[in-house]
């Protein structure tokens, strides 16, 4: 559902990236220090006046984005360059609008959107990058791609997802739908691609911790069909780190014209990894 307009307003839609390991999460917080709150100044700077920005999807703290989409009602006329030129002279570098688009009162960031694509980037190497450690998971011992690949299987369709949800997961039941769950090894990289209707709180993540347990052959790959009977958190492994996880695509209806750009072109654009990537 999407809100009305007021009158003498127009809905701008904008596609953020951002390395999100200085912030502590999307969501407005009394310390301010988040992705919305740091977009909100700069909207505030740009177009004289509080302007409130509605986002896809919350990533956590730590989670960066290569395309987080976000709406804007406002009464200011702007070009679309003027928008991204303005926004980004006004933003920390750790944060880049990465395009702007005028979209009927009938689009909204959230609930128009049809599915989100997660993106976990694990860097299996003995020893831990300086340059790369707030972008990418790190493993150190070495990871088995077939028994992830297996587990990976009886994971995507629709399931009850309790054992990988946060106890702090607010959404009002645990079924979602994971249509695509593809694993890329590329050295010293695994890269899991994760494509759904929607998340629930810490489901990637979660995912992940019992994904990497199987690929260092500490579970077999049946345990995930264990832990989906089993509905119970407890059971599962521990949350992964949260440096790896990026929102990489939001898809929405054609007829809303938003700019479309495949996310291994954005990945490697925003962190210059270069990953053959899986369509979705």
């Amino acid at each position: 559902m999407a809100h009305d307009l007021p009158e003498g307003h127009t809905r701008i839609t904008l596609g953020l990236g951002y390395e999100g390991s200085l912030y502590r999460g999307w969501q407005t917080q009394p310390c301010g220090q988040t992705i919305q709150d740091t977009l909100q100044q700069a909207l505030h700077h740009f177009v004289g006046r509080p302007c409130m920005a509605v986002c896809a999807g919350r990533t956590d703290t730590g989670v960066h984005a290569l395309q987080q989409v976000v709406h804007i009602d406002t009464p200011v006329q702007r070009s679309q360059q003027s928008w991204v030129r303005g926004l980004n002279s006004a933003l920390p570098d750790t944060i880049r609008v990465q395009w702007a688009h005028p979209v009927s009162e009938g689009f909204h960031a959230r609930f128009s959107a049809r599915s989100r694509t997660y993106l976990y980037v694990v860097r299996n190497h003995p020893i831990a990058s300086p340059f790369m450690a707030k972008r990418v998971g790190w493993v150190y011992r070495p990871l088995q791609l077939a028994p992830m690949q297996a587990a990976a299987r009886s994971l995507v369709g629709h399931h009850d997802f309790s054992s990988f949800r946060s106890s702090q997961c607010q959404a009002a039941h645990p079924n979602r739908t994971l249509h695509q769950l593809d694993i890329i090894e590329q050295a010293p990289y695994f890269l899991f691609v994760f494509h759904a209707n929607a998340f629930l709180h810490h489901m990637v993540r979660n995912i992940m911790g019992a994904l990497i347990s199987i690929g260092q052959a500490r579970h077999s790959p049946e345990w995930i069909s264990d832990l989906l009977e089993q509905r119970d958190r407890r059971l599962a492994a521990p949350t992964f780190a949260a440096s790896g996880l990026y929102l990489a695509d939001v898809n929405y209806p054609a007829d809303h014209g938003l700019p479309r750009q495949p996310w291994s072109e954005r990945l490697h654009a925003l962190t210059g990894i270069s990953i053959d990537a899986p369509r979705i």
